[in-house]
């Protein structure tokens, strides 16, 4: 996609005229200079006029990635609008390029009704035919901006009459030195194009570039001293190449109005290179904010003031000065003293400028895997600025450990020294910042297992029904890689036949198994069952008939309220997935089956939800959830992928 601009217009439109008081770039690069020049093997060859009419082609008025082809006063006379066309969007397409401006009426004296007096301004930009919408529109934005800017500084002090008189007065001079060199140029014309051509096509073609050659350098002249004379025509040419170099503005005119504007199209590219980031896309992502996200910034904290406004600077420094990437937005919105929806604000605009990306805090239980599109190729230099980061370490090296999915604390003992695992917490963020790993969140689906279920209890049309469901649901999830429906096991995460770690494997096997015996030991020791109270109450010497019967009679009334807790809770499923989970021994604990009642209902198991959102806002601990997972595995599949709200910044549509 091209989001560079061809050129920048200012236009005038007044009692005394259409004038084009200047654009930018106004000279044409020595390649095109020696390429126009129609160039003869023999003297004897003719040139090729282009007859053929297979070798016609679309007419084009782009040279280099310039404007080119239409003279100052065609472009005067498009663009020199009526009043009835100010203050609105203006488009116009020639051959291969588009015009974008915002007309903009000035009155010198808005309460005079004399028309005579009004003065349309109009800037400009001149971009590639095949620029999308979302660029045409940023482009109509900035016009409209320098539009409102020169309005105020005209008001002000009268800036921009100042500065047309100048233009003028710089092109009524010129003109007039044409005028009185006209009869002597026109003769040394003459004879150069009738000694330079032998024939008629060839005489014509010459003349053609001697003219164009001849008005080019005229133009060239004019610009250039308008430039040295005027801070307006500099303020264009800043705008212009910070467009084309970086895409962020923070330019003054008059030194008094600052005008700041991003081109996110351009400015995501400074980090990843041909990838364009719509702002629809950042939108997206602004929107998915939560409280439990974190922010990483891309660049150093002092270039981050260039893109706020004084009025939001005292908040920015405020957060500057709790930032920390291990936080997570609550946090750092806590430990600032601000409202949450003023940190939601000031991180969106440093996402959009390109200053700062969204991330979840960086913590062991983070899984991360190099991003699909990391710039790793042999030509990239980000080897070369790794090693000057961290020195005696290698990119490629460090970063072959994500190759297949690897939480933080995998690479980590605690038996290693702090500094070391300081130094690869740096590491993982350097390369979070440089868009080479991407984290991988862990998502549960609510599949029920039918298998094993009489098909009496409900039709065997219901359950070949229900199976041919869940395998419908694992081919979703898993593709040709789906696990097969009879199996009871925990589900591996599907990442690849030589998965690393699955929720009952390495990652999780020790914590997991100390917690489900604790917690289970906890459970025998609080809900002993019906038969240790009978063989108890058998062999107890102590008490009588009646100790007897009131210790019966509370167990048996225990019993029924459990019951029907249990029946209770079941009845929130469906049919089929009431019989599916009532038949897993986890689903005879109410507090388990209480919770995983709770987090059903809530739509968290329908894969739309990762494990830090659910924790986040249920207040529970991982362990909680990992617990309740495992209990309940044959009817939660877990899978690992990334956040969708973040992953729209990693890879977006590649610039063309």
């Amino acid at each position: 996609m091209e989001v560079n601009p061809l050129s920048i217009i200012l236009v005038k439109s007044d009692s005394k005229g259409d004038r084009l008081l200047f654009r930018y770039p106004y000279t044409l690069p020595q390649q095109f200079q020696t390429s126009v020049t129609p160039a003869r093997k023999t003297p004897y060859s003719l040139i090729h006029t282009g007859d053929d009419i297979l070798q016609h082609a679309p007419p084009s008025n782009i040279c280099f990635d310039q404007l080119y082809g239409i003279s100052d006063k065609d472009l005067a006379t498009l663009f020199a609008v009526k009043s009835e066309l100010c203050n609105q969007k203006f488009e116009l397409k020639v051959n291969d390029v588009r015009f974008v401006s915002h007309p903009t009426l000035l009155r010198s004296d808005p309460g005079s009704d004399q028309k005579s007096s009004d003065i349309q301004i109009n800037v400009v930009f001149a971009l590639h035919a095949q620029a999308s919408s979302s660029v045409v529109k940023s482009y109509y934005e900035l016009s409209k901006r320098i539009g409102i800017a020169l309005i105020y500084e005209e008001r002000r002090d009268g800036y921009f009459s100042r500065e047309i008189k100048t233009m003028v007065a710089v092109m009524d001079e010129n003109s007039a030195l044409q005028e009185q060199e006209q009869p002597t140029g026109a003769t040394g014309t003459g004879g150069s194009v009738g000694t330079g051509s032998g024939t008629g096509p060839a005489g014509t073609s010459g003349q053609t570039v001697v003219t164009c050659a001849t008005a080019a350098g005229i133009a060239v002249g004019v610009f250039d001293t308008i430039l040295k004379n005027t801070t307006l025509a500099q303020f264009i040419k800043t705008i212009y190449h910070d467009l084309c170099t970086t895409g962020l503005l923070n330019v003054t005119m008059n030194q008094t109005v600052t005008l700041s504007f991003c081109l996110p199209q351009k400015a995501h590219q400074f980090h990843k290179k041909g990838m364009a980031v719509e702002p629809e896309t950042i939108d997206r992502c602004l929107e998915s904010l939560k409280p439990y996200h974190g922010m990483l910034l891309l660049v150093d904290p002092s270039e981050l003031f260039d893109c706020v406004p004084p009025s939001g600077a005292n908040m920015l420094l405020q957060l500057i000065e709790v930032y920390n990437p291990l936080k997570s937005l609550q946090n750092m919105a806590s430990d600032a003293e601000l409202l949450i929806d003023h940190v939601y604000q000031l991180v969106g605009h440093l996402v959009y400028w390109a200053k700062a990306t969204i991330i979840y805090p960086l913590c062991e239980t983070n899984v991360y895997v190099i991003a699909p599109d990391a710039q790793l190729n042999i030509h990239s230099n980000l080897s070369d600025k790794f090693a000057t980061k961290f020195p005696g370490m290698s990119l490629f090296e460090v970063i072959s450990d994500f190759s297949l999915p690897t939480s933080i604390g995998h690479l980590t003992t605690p038996l290693q020294h702090p500094a070391r695992q300081g130094r690869l917490a740096q590491m993982v963020l350097w390369m979070l910042q440089h868009h080479l790993l991407m984290q991988l969140h862990t998502y549960v689906q609510f599949v029920a297992n039918l298998d094993g279920i009489e098909e009496d209890e409900f039709g065997g049309a219901a359950a070949g029904r229900c199976s041919s469901d869940r395998a419908h649901a694992l081919h979703a999830l898993y593709g040709s890689s789906a696990p097969s429906a009879s199996s009871s096991q925990p589900l591996a995460v599907p990442t690849g036949g030589n998965r690393k770690h699955s929720l009952s494997e390495d990652r999780y096997s020790d914590s997991l198994s100390a917690l489900l015996t604790t917690a289970a030991s906890v459970t025998s020791n609080t809900r002993p069952s019906s038969a240790s109270h009978r063989s108890n109450i058998s062999h107890s010497s102590v008490g009588g008939l009646q100790t007897a019967s009131s210790t019966d009679n509370d167990e048996s009334i225990a019993s029924i309220d459990d019951d029907d807790k249990l029946k209770r809770l079941l009845a929130a499923f469906p049919e089929p997935d009431r019989k599916a989970v009532a038949r897993i021994p986890a689903a005879s604990n109410p507090e388990d089956l209480a919770l995983m009642v709770r987090l059903w209902k809530a739509g968290y198991f329908k894969g739309e939800h990762h494990l830090e959102e659910i924790m986040y806002f249920e207040n529970l601990r991982r362990s909680q959830l990992l617990q309740l997972v495992d209990k309940f595995r044959e009817v939660l599949i877990i899978y690992e992928t990334e956040d969708p709200a973040i992953a729209s910044l990693y890879s977006d549509q590649p610039a063309e």
